[in-house]
Parts: C-alpha cells; sequence; structure tokens
C-alpha cells in the first residue's frame, strides 16, 4: 500500500515507468485521450472496459485491459489490485436519456463504488473528472472560476445533476476519507476518436453535412481534447489534493462555432439566430420521437434550458498552478473533421 504524499504543487508526482495506472471510461472520447496521455510518460497503462464497449478507440497503444463496469464493485477490486494512480474518466455523457436514473446510477452510484474500492486498495492519488456542468453560470457578469460550484437541485437535468452529485461524493470522501482525489472540470471537448459521437460531436457533424441552418443566443467554451488529456496528467503530477481545475479553451458564441465549421467545410455559416419560445413545442416533439427509435434526439428540452446562459469558463488556475494550456480551437475543429472523414462519419 502507498502511502499518499503531501499535496505540493512544487514538488510534483511524476508518472514512472514502474507505475501501474488504470484509466476508467479510455474507450470512450476523453478517456482515449487521457490514455495516450498517460501512455506518453512511458507507463503501460490499465484499462477498465465493459465487455461490449468497443475497442477502436484503444489501438495502438500498448495497455492492459480489464474487464469490469463500474456498477460491480468485484469487478473493480480485480481492476484496482496493485494500482498506483487512477484516472475516473468514465462517464454517462447525454443529455437525455429514456430513463434518466441510468445516468445517476452510472455517475454516482459508478462513482462512490470506485473511490470506496481505490480508498481500499490504497491508491496514491486520483484523478476525478468532473465537468464544467458543476459549475453555475446563471448569472455570471464574467467567464466563470473554480469558486462558483453548483448544488445539485440548480442543475439542469440529469447529467449535470448527476455530475455536481458525484462532485460533492468526491469532495466528501476527501475531507472525511483521506481520499487522496484531485478533481478536474473540463469544458466542452473537441477533436479525435469522438467514436459515439459526443453531443459536441454531433453537432460538428450536423454542421459540416450542412444540416444546422439556424442558430440559438448561446455559447460554451471549446477545447482540444488531447490538450484536456494532458490536463489531466499535469493534475496528477501538480493538483491539490481536493481542489478543482477547470480544463478549457475559448469562450465562443454558437454562432461563431458554427460559422468556424462551415469555414473549414466549405459550407455557407448560419445567419438565421432563432427565438429559443417556439423551439420548446419541437423539442418535446424530438424526445417524444426518441423514446419511440431509442435514438438520442439533436433539440431536447433541458439543452434549450442550458442555452439561455452562455458557459463561458476561465482556466487561469489550472495555467498557474498546472502548467496547462490549450491550442486555438479552431485546431481542434479540424482535427475533429479529419477523424470523423478518416473514420467514414463524413462522405
Amino acid at each position: 500500500m502507498h502511502a499518499p504524499p503531501a499535496p505540493n504543487p512544487a514538488n510534483p508526482i511524476l508518472l514512472a515507468p514502474g507505475d501501474t495506472v488504470l484509466v476508467t471510461g479510455a474507450t470512450g472520447f476523453l478517456g482515449s485521450a487521457v490514455l495516450r496521455a498517460v501512455a506518453a510518460r512511458g507507463v503501460r497503462p490499465r484499462v477498465l472496459a465493459r465487455p461490449g464497449s468497443p475497442r477502436a478507440n484503444l489501438d495502438q497503444v500498448d495497455c492492459e485491459v480489464v474487464l469490469g463496469d463500474l456498477g460491480d464493485p468485484a469487478s473493480l477490486a480485480a481492476a484496482l489490485r496493485g494500482v498506483r494512480h487512477l484516472f475516473h474518466v468514465a462517464a454517462d455523457y447525454r443529455l437525455w436519456a429514456r430513463d434518466p436514473a441510468e445516468i445517476l446510477r452510472a455517475n454516482v452510484e459508478g462513482t462512490g463504488h470506485l473511490m470506496r474500492m481505490a480508498l481500499a486498495a490504497g491508491v496514491e492519488r486520483i484523478v476525478h473528472t468532473s465537468s464544467v456542468a458543476a459549475l453555475k453560470v446563471a448569472g455570471a457578469a464574467a467567464p466563470v472560476d473554480e469558486t462558483a460550484p453548483l448544488r445539485p437541485e440548480e442543475a439542469i437535468g440529469a447529467y449535470k445533476r448527476s455530475k455536481t452529485l458525484a462532485e460533492r461524493l468526491v469532495e466528501t470522501m476527501v475531507a472525511r476519507d483521506g481520499l487522496p482525489a484531485v478533481i478536474v472540470n473540463p469544458s466542452t471537448p473537441i477533436g479525435p476518436r469522438d467514436i459515439r459521437p459526443t453531443p459536441t460531436g454531433r453537432i460538428i457533424l450536423d454542421a459540416a453535412r450542412g444540416r444546422i441552418p439556424a442558430f440559438v443566443d448561446t455559447g460554451l467554451n471549446f477545447a482540444h481534447v488531447d490538450d484536456i488529456a494532458e490536463g489531466h496528467v499535469l493534475a496528477l503530477e501538480r493538483g491539490r489534493i481536493g481542489e478543482r481545475y477547470i480544463l478549457g479553451g475559448e469562450n465562443l458564441s454558437l454562432r461563431e462555432f458554427l460559422a468556424g465549421v462551415a469555414g473549414l467545410t466549405g459550407r455557407r455559416a448560419p445567419r438565421i439566430g432563432l427565438p429559443r419560445a417556439p423551439l420548446y413545442p419541437l423539442a418535446l416533439g424530438a424526445e417524444a420521437m426518441a423514446r419511440l427509435t431509442g435514438r438520442e434526439p439533436l433539440l431536447t428540452l433541458d439543452g434549450l434550458r442550458m442555452s439561455r446562459h452562455r458557459m463561458f469558463f476561465t482556466s487561469a488556475r489550472a495555467e498557474r498552478e498546472l502548467g496547462y494550456r490549450h491550442r486555438p480551437w479552431r485546431q481542434g475543429v479540424a482535427d475533429a473533421l479529419a477523424w470523423f472523414r478518416a473514420a467514414g462519419y463524413l462522405a
């Protein structure tokens, strides 16, 4: 059992070739980027993967695959055996589900199972992937920083509520049980290997296909997925236990973002701004259709409610304390489009 070192950013914990490092969610979008960032440190990572999960994002990475599930504590105990460091990236990232309880079970109960097992296994350092969804943007007059945690009852939708509850759970375990965890709050990742794709990946694909002729007045913070992944490793190496760090990029209006996608694909940028009120009946219809087909709708009631606020954030703390950096957002879009084309998502 490893004794956790003092959380001193000036005395970083560097990954060593002999370390056993577990990454959850590595078959997915952000997790696969974290896996590559860990492997780039010369470590052969261990991956927790469900039996039926696709393995394409594990290609060309030398890693050990252990079958398991966040809902199965016995499988987590096996995956954590001998592990020195843990990156918990796995999450159910959906803005809509037929059964919202599925999102809560995966993101809250699953996190609780994993953290308790990691504590019992004597894991030295944990990076828990939260989200900027766990931060409060309503009423903000400037980009939000880490001092604005969201209360679960304020969260819009199952996903934001689940990420907020999971972050509070980790914080409680840090204070009460000595859980050696650092929390990171990624913004909106864009880039390669968005295999599912994520809600943002679907927007990029639809914009590239010319299927988004209009937009609502909202804004997001976009960052290259590989920069966010590097931020995870920096958080493990230099982060303070119990602290949270926003890992983001550039703040853009949705109109600017869609124009950027259009410019890289030879499409005409959408120019029509839509009021939200007429879109609510369309969202109701889209969700009703989704309940029949099982396919996640592009337009959702929760998405419309969230779009009332500009979700702008600052990564100043991560830049200052971790040495975090991000590249221009257009590079993330370009890399996403190149990967989508190579993978056959775009003609």
